[in-house]
């Protein structure tokens, strides 16, 4: 899967489950992408990368999301 169609479903999927999640763990992201994890890696680091997701993390947990959304989004630019 090249870069750009890898870029083009995560969006898409990301943004019609936007509505009752806004982060996503990487398996799901993978599903998406209907790959095997050590694939779907390097697109998806290169969509962090590019800023097209933002990685998130509790210490315990690690998560992706669209950048800018979700319920932290503007708490996070706070001065």
């Amino acid at each position: 899967m090249e870069y750009e169609e890898a870029k083009q479903k995560i969006v898409e999927a990301l943004q019609k489950k936007q509505k009752s999640k806004s982060k996503f763990y990487f398996n799901d992201l993978s599903k998406i992408l209907e790959l095997k994890p050590r694939e779907a890696k390097k697109l998806i680091n290169k969509l962090v990368t590019e800023e097209v997701l933002e990685y998130w993390s509790s210490g315990s947990t690690s998560m992706y999301g669209l950048k800018g959304t979700g319920k932290q989004a503007g708490a996070e630019h706070e001065d």
